[in-house]
């Protein structure tokens, strides 16, 4: 594609917020050479991999990219055999363990996710830790060759700082002798040219002897080296030398190992670069709040809510664009400043965007076509150089595009026909159009003549659109309408600045009947448009909370069946263990029962084992029930006074009468209804006892009679039932005064106790609970 398209456009522009996401080097400059690819499957490669980035920015939120360095330069000079500084080594350590520590966090997050090219990418890294800790061994953070570097470097510098400390010793003694003292400018010891040397007075220069290296601005002060130290000094040149020659075979070595690694190297500077780059391309898409269209290569166009990414979050407006289905052009028309320009502009930026693997700011939904070029004319083209005219210039640049384009080319116009007469730049338009569709190509063209607009309906390939324009604000809205032709507005705009009402009569009665109904007509669309996409935002709306209610009442149906699935297995889990303790409570009876045998009490034996069946054919049968579900029956087996559950409601209920021969009236809970047989599956018999109430079946002593009974939670006939059996218990056991737990609710089962025990034979008196004994939520009952 052209590059003036790219500057038209503005792809640079991207390009360049693109580049500052890169982290590195090498990441922006892949980004600054980004064009569009050629073929759909590049694009979709590209495409996915900024997908997968996106995933693996939302997922962790940051990615470790720090220490890639750009080593390209170092590693073609470590190639033909150039030794390396201290800086460029370290920089190679530092990519190989950024590589590295890249390559495992990327890979460790493919196990969880799937992300192909990503994780391709990754595996390219070699690990390179022996190379990476040998440069470090030897290199310290800020470059400098570590004594640790070999042997014979470290007794160098050993050497070193032994010679500097005796030739500072020895000149100390100089600038603290009394005697030479007043010969100094400063009692100091300092260096020039790699020497030791003290500042001297001009007129002591021969007391001193030794070499002059360096003199003060005035000349008052020279900086000698004493001779009493030249010996030294030279010494110390000397094992500088040899140090500087032993770095250089450390740097050499290095050189050379490095040299080793020289493609593997290259090849984790193409991956952290590729990287570098996947990742900068879903940090822009990530700041810009984008998605990845689908694709497509037969030139459909759908953008929803589409956004110019360089015009400011805050005032863009989102537009829809729809292209290449039903119709191959637009022709947009409307005021000047109303936002066409930028409506085609947005359509041919995110073209190339697409094209080089970009997501683009729309909604879900959107979808963009492969083109195989885009060509735009927009803006002033007027060429001062050439002396054309802006008409001259933009006909030159539409000629070079009709003959370039093919049936794959998107061709955008901005104010086709625009710079000369009317008649003849309308009628020069329309045969511009006619050209481009008989090519085949894609078009999109903003124009201010009113010809085209009845054009663009004698053409069934060609659709209208306009930007909308408020007449009360005289401000455009931004808003693109498809399908709607711009009017001029003129008359209404003349109205609400203050003309006379007079002479816009008058100049309405110029204009021609038809082109007085064009633009009735037009203002009848953007009625009915605007109606109908208020209708459609409201019925949107209705269809979302439809949804969101959906969700909400299956979320809640989930949870109640989760809560009914709990109680049921706590129920199980309490019934079990309740078998249990009556098992374990039996066979303490039974060990005791034996042992008043021995004793010489007559108890059978064959009663000890029908009991202790009994109760493990009690066991069996609550197993039975805990793993059947119980099974629907005929009307003819449910009774009156059957636990039921209906199924319909999930409810438990009991069998009050029996209505018809296949209907029954149920009490659930406060509720009585008429429920069918073929509804309803029996949960426990009418004949069947009710479990007792906190205390044990087997009564064999008074110790085992509780001096308690709890009721709560009991209708008045369970309760009823409960009492009766209890205070049987109660007699046995020879107690005199118990309690009966009954809470306080709403006194219904309170009153149902005392009803009974008024009448109970064996009940001497009642009365309810004092303080200490459950107030009124218990009554205690004296037993005659």
């Amino acid at each position: 594609m052209e590059q003036r398209v790219f500057k038209t456009l503005e792809y640079y522009k991207v390009i360049a917020m693109l580049e500052e996401k890169a982290t590195s080097t090498l990441g922006k400059e892949k980004a600054k050479q980004l064009i569009p690819f050629a073929t759909i499957d590049e694009v979709k490669t590209a495409q996915a991999a900024t997908v997968e980035g996106a995933t693996v920015l939302r997922l962790k939120g940051s990615i470790p990219l720090g220490g890639i360095r750009d080593i390209r330069s170092p590693l073609e000079r470590a190639r033909l055999g150039s030794m390396l500084a201290p800086m460029e080594l370290l920089d190679i350590a530092s990519t190989i363990f950024s590589g590295r520590r890249l390559k495992t966090f990327l890979l460790d997050l493919c196990d969880e996710e799937p992300l192909p090219i990503i994780q391709m990418t990754a595996e390219r890294i070699e690990g390179l830790r022996e190379l990476e800790q040998v440069i470090k061994s030897c290199i310290d953070e800020n470059g400098e060759v570590m004594d640790s570097a070999s042997v014979e470097l470290r007794q160098l510098r050993q050497e070193i700082r032994s010679l500097e400390a005796r030739i500072r010793e020895k000149l100390d003694q100089l600038t603290r002798s009394a005697s030479y003292q007043k010969m100094l400018m400063e009692n100091i010891v300092t260096i020039r040219g790699d020497r030791f040397v003290i500042p001297v007075k001009q007129e002591y220069r021969n007391v001193f002897g030794g070499i002059v290296h360096d003199q003060s601005a005035s000349g008052a002060t020279l900086f000698i080296e004493p001779e009493v130290t030249m010996q030294m000094n030279n010494k110390l040149r000397e094992v500088r030398l040899k140090e500087e020659r032993e770095i250089e075979r450390i740097l050499y070595e290095l050189t050379v190992k490095t040299g080793e690694h020289i493609e593997e190297l290259k090849e984790n500077t193409d991956a952290l670069a590729e990287l570098d780059f996947i990742f900068a391309k879903a940090q822009l898409a990530h700041s810009m709040k984008a998605t990845a269209p689908a694709l497509n290569d037969h030139g459909y166009i759908r953008l929803k809510k589409a956004r110019h990414p360089l015009i400011s979050k805050d005032v863009v407006v989102p537009i829809d664009i729809e292209l290449g289905n039903e119709y191959k052009a637009i022709i947009v028309t409307g005021p000047n400043t109303g936002g066409k320009t930028v409506s085609i502009k947005t359509t041919g930026l995110f073209a190339l965007m697409v094209m080089a693997g970009l997501q683009i700011p729309v909604e879900e939904g959107s979808e963009m076509s492969m083109f195989s070029s885009v060509f735009a004319d927009i803006g002033d083209e007027q060429s001062i150089e050439q002396s054309l005219s802006t008409f001259s210039s933009h006909l030159t640049n539409i000629i070079g595009i009709l003959q370039r384009m093919d049936e794959r080319s998107l061709v955008l116009f901005d104010e086709l026909g625009a710079g000369t007469d009317p008649t003849e730049g309308a009628a020069l338009a329309m045969a511009i159009i006619d050209h481009v569709l008989q090519k085949g190509a894609s078009l999109i063209a903003t124009t201010h003549y009113s010809e085209l607009k009845a054009y663009a309906y004698d053409r069934p390939d060609v659709i209208n659109a306009s930007v909308e324009f408020d007449v009360q604000t005289l401000r455009p809205t931004y808003r693109l309408l498809i399908g709607v032709p711009g009017r001029s507005n003129a008359f209404a705009i003349a109205r609400r600045l203050g003309l006379s009402q007079e002479i816009i009569d008058i100049a309405r009665g110029s204009i021609s009947e038809e082109e007085n109904q064009v633009e009735t007509m037009i203002a009848s669309l953007e009625r009915n448009k605007k109606s109908a996409e208020h209708e459609r935002q409201t019925a949107e709306k209705l269809r979302r909370d439809v949804e969101d209610m959906r969700k909400q009442l299956e979320a809640e149906r989930n949870a109640f069946a989760e809560e009914k699935n709990r109680l049921l297995e706590q129920a199980e889990e309490e019934a079990r263990i309740a078998v249990q303790l009556a098992r374990e409570e039996a066979d303490q009876v039974i060990r005791e029962l034996r042992k008043m045998r021995k004793e010489g009490v007559e108890v059978k034996e064959h009663l000890l084992i029908d009991a202790k069946q009994r109760l493990n054919n009690a066991v069996l049968e609550l197993e039975k029930e805990k793993v059947k579900k119980p099974k629907a029956v005929r009307a003819t087996l449910v009774k009156v006074g059957d636990e039921v559950l209906v199924t319909s409601f999930g409810q438990k209920g009991v069998v009050l009468e029996k209505v018809t021969d296949k209907e029954f009236l149920v009490q659930i809970g406060i509720m009585k209804m008429k429920v069918k047989s073929d509804d309803m599956q029996v949960i426990k018999p009418s004949k069947q006892e009710q479990p007792h109430a906190q205390y044990t079946a087997v009564k064999a002593s008074r110790d085992r009679v509780k001096m308690e009974l709890d009721l709560r939670g009991y209708n008045v006939e369970d309760g009823i039932r409960e009492i009766d059996q209890y205070l049987d218990e109660v007699l046995l056991a020879g107690l005199h005064s118990v309690s009966i737990i009954h809470g306080h609710g709403t006194g219904v089962l309170r009153k149902g106790v005392h009803d009974y025990l008024r009448n109970h034979r064996h009940v001497k008196s009642f009365r309810l609970g004092g303080q200490g004994e459950g107030g009124v939520g218990a009554t205690i009952v004296e037993v005659k």
